[in-house]
């Protein structure tokens, strides 16, 4: 890749505000913290003395100097670390941010010790269990040095080489893991590419696998709203940071820019315990995706019905993760390889769900891909195709400036898999057509179920997830696509999940109709006698923004959006139907 691809702009220094915590301040040096010690009244004290030290210089291959913070059990024997890499300040745990977002999803800051990178696994519970934890500022990042950049093959060099000096320190056995969410699980699939000597497991807790097509252009389109929030209030140091958003505009095709943020998924070999929801707009495309690409023999999925957060510091999921590390970092024969390989979630929505059932795989056996054919006529979705060829359509910011197809269940039905879309479609006026799709449950009155995944459910929660904020507030399953970029990928592409290119532009020509795939993000749901489906497809975000105070996009349509149903043009909506 050119180096004049990327796009970098100023940083700006870490200083005392939102995102400063109490260890935040660079102070070389070690010290201990007793047991009992508690940093701030809101926090937990620690049950164990902690070894904490602070600021150590750490260089890279390139010779740049990086600085990490190490919690390690007092005491003389060796112990293996988990590396929690991310932009986020190593000290920001007790910031006024991090406990603003605790506060807003429903968390007590009580159920951490504040010692913990946002997002990170905790020092105070695993130092307990005999680990350490080391949290770096990454390149660019506080008083480290260099450039940073936002998830990249750069991060997984860095972290190999951080890996490597963690294994030969005279504290350490010599294993190191990987764990956290978002961002601390993205960094773990470019680590773990890398393929460090001395790493033995990672636990990516929902993350993005691909910036190109879960980040900055879903479905090719800029919806960069999530990404601006990222670069522009993370990566605070004396360097530069990347500026991706600009990036996306200069280069709005797959390219070898995009490529480096890609991990090489099938160099990925490491016992892995992957943890993904269906709820997550950001990170549940990539994750599954990383979890059906990697090579690892020795890799497990579990499918929650919550949010990353609340799941992460759940307390029998930390002990779930305590056995893996148990067999993968202190070579315990604790019977971990037993635990189901996929452990899934079916979601209701009216308070019934069912969590960790069991399978050897996602989807699970007994599903099978079945073609609901829409019906421009009737407004309905049925398993034959419509004899007559009808349309259905809308025009753009018109209300309604949706069109949509339903079908009741007669019996108890479950979803768990992938879905996709199928459609023919057609632009009257336009050469181009942003579309975006959505399946819905509905009761058996008609009523969308909709389910928060977070412990909050108070007014402020309520207000931010009305037209946005998806990742707190579950709506169904949801795709687009930019219809110009409807060119699909065939290496990448399955029957089930299809996946496209994103290099090359194909416009429409006054009445074309084409037929294009869309896929949607994989579902477990559960209907019951009398319950509906509806699929909505429309020429606006049906869900909004990713996370609160996101920009929302604006789609570049005009004119009418045209679905065409029935007859040798038999558009449909592929369910995952598992039998009961």
């Amino acid at each position: 890749m050119s180096d004049d691809m990327r796009v970098y702009k100023p940083s700006q220094p870490l200083e005392p505000g939102p995102r400063y915590g109490i260890l935040s301040s660079f102070e070389p040096g070690t010290r201990t913290l007793e047991a009992g010690f508690r940093i701030a009244p809101q926090f937990q004290s620690l049950p164990v003395d902690i070894v904490l030290d602070k600021d150590v210089p750490v260089t890279l291959r390139d010779g740049v100097t990086v600085h990490v913070d190490v919690f390690r059990p007092a005491g003389a024997a060796k112990v293996p670390v988990i590396v929690a890499w991310s932009p986020y300040g190593k000290g920001q745990g007790t910031s006024a941010s991090v406990m603003g977002i605790f506060g807003m999803v429903g968390l007590g800051n009580d159920v951490v010790s504040g010692l913990e990178k946002f997002e990170g696994p905790d020092p105070a519970y695993w130092c307990a269990q005999g680990y350490a934890i080391c949290n770096p500022d990454i390149r660019g990042v506080a008083e480290s040095g260099g450039d940073s950049v936002v998830w990249d093959r750069q991060e997984g060099r860095d972290c190999y080489d951080l890996v490597e000096w963690l294994a030969v320190q005279d504290w350490c056995t010599g294993k190191v893991a990987m764990s956290g969410t978002s961002y601390l699980a993205v960094s773990q699939w470019f680590t773990a590419a890398e393929r460090p000597p001395h790493l033995a497991a990672i636990n990516p807790w929902e993350g993005v696998s691909d910036v190109y097509r879960d980040l900055v252009m879903r479905g090719g389109m800029p919806d960069t709203g999530f990404a601006a929030q990222l670069q522009d209030h993370s990566y605070f140091g004396k360097g530069r940071r990347e500026d991706i958003v600009t990036e996306a505009e200069r280069h709005p095709l797959m390219g070898d820019l995009w490529e480096e943020k890609i991990p090489h998924f099938e160099q990925i070999d490491v016992p892995a315990y992957i943890v993904a929801s269906y709820s997550n707009t950001l990170h549940t495309a990539g994750t599954f995706r990383a979890w059906r690409r990697i090579a690892s023999e020795d890799k497990w999925l579990r499918i929650h019905n919550s949010q990353e957060w609340p799941d992460y510091y759940d307390e029998a999921n930390r002990e779930d993760l305590h056995r893996f590390f148990e067999r993968y970092l202190k070579e315990e024969d604790n019977g971990w390889e037993q635990t189901p390989r996929v452990r899934y979630s079916l979601l209701d929505l009216e308070g019934g769900d069912k969590v960790d059932v069991p399978a050897d795989t996602f989807p699970p056996e007994g599903v099978t891909s079945t073609k609901y054919y829409l019906d421009g006529r009737s407004r309905t979705l049925s398993p034959s195709v419509p004899g007559a060829e009808a349309t259905a359509g809308y025009t753009v910011g018109s209300n309604p400036d949706t069109v949509s197809f339903v079908t009741r269940f007669d019996q108890e039905t479950v979803l768990v898999g992938y879905p996709k879309a199928h459609l023919w479609v057609e632009a009257k006026g336009s050469d181009d057509m942003d579309l975006f799709v959505l399946v819905q449950k509905l009761d058996a009155y008609g009523t969308p179920l909709q389910q928060f995944t977070v412990p909050n459910q108070g007014a402020l929660i309520q207000d931010v997830t009305e037209r946005g904020a998806s990742i707190l507030r579950y709506k169904g399953s949801d795709g687009r696509l930019r219809i110009s970029m409807r060119h699909l990928d065939e290496k990448l592409s399955t029957e089930d999940v299809p996946a496209h290119s994103f290099d090359r532009v194909e416009k429409l020509s006054p009445g074309q109709v084409v037929d294009v795939e869309i896929d949607l993000l994989p579902v477990g749901l559960t209907f019951y006698p009398g319950e509906q489906l509806r699929f909505v497809v429309s020429g606006r975000s049906l869900l909004g923004t990713m996370m609160p105070g996101n920009r929302e996009y604006v789609p570049a349509n005009s004119g009418q959006h045209v679905i065409h149903t029935g007859g040798d043009r038999a558009s449909y909506l592929q369910l995952p139907v598992k039998a009961g």
